[in-house]
């Protein structure tokens, strides 16, 4: 399996694994978008084939965003979706990231365990947050190697 940077043909297949993850997917058209205004969007290919993708972004200057993460079914449970994660902490960390937020359905509880295993913590409830009514879970990751202090001469 490779991690490589989203190109405009995988858009087809990110729709078919967005739509088989999700009860409310992105349409192609908020994909593209979120992909031009600089958000990092990277796939998961295995044999030519992409099976997983996260999109990311930095929303303020020191804290990161992931906006969504999937993997294709048949593909789950083989460390994609950890790899994916790591890929995009890692960037983060380069860019001086000092915390990482995401916004998960209250219910979806595989997802939860998912990325309390990757270290992040559920930090707050969000009341109605999707668009049938489901509040969203807030979770947060703190980046350890983050530092804003300069080295002293």
């Amino acid at each position: 399996m490779i991690i490589r940077e989203f190109k405009r043909p995988d858009i087809k297949r990110i729709l078919e694994i967005e739509t088989a993850a999700f009860d409310d997917p992105y349409p192609s058209s908020i994909l593209i978008d979120i992909y031009n205004l600089g958000a990092g969007f990277l796939v998961a290919q295995q044999n030519n084939m992409v099976v997983g993708y996260i999109i990311f972004w930095i929303r303020y200057e020191d804290e990161g965003h992931i906006i969504s993460l999937a993997v294709d079914r048949k593909y789950r449970r083989k460390s994609i979706g950890s790899q994916l994660v790591d890929y995009a902490v890692n960037i983060f960390a380069k860019c001086n990231v000092k915390d990482i937020k995401l916004e998960v359905r209250i219910g979806n509880k595989g997802a939860r365990k998912f990325y309390r295993e990757l270290g992040f913590e559920e930090k707050k409830f969000l009341e109605n947050y999707y668009e049938d009514g489901e509040d969203a879970v807030i979770m947060k990751k703190a980046l350890k190697s983050y530092s804003r202090d300069l080295p002293k001469d």
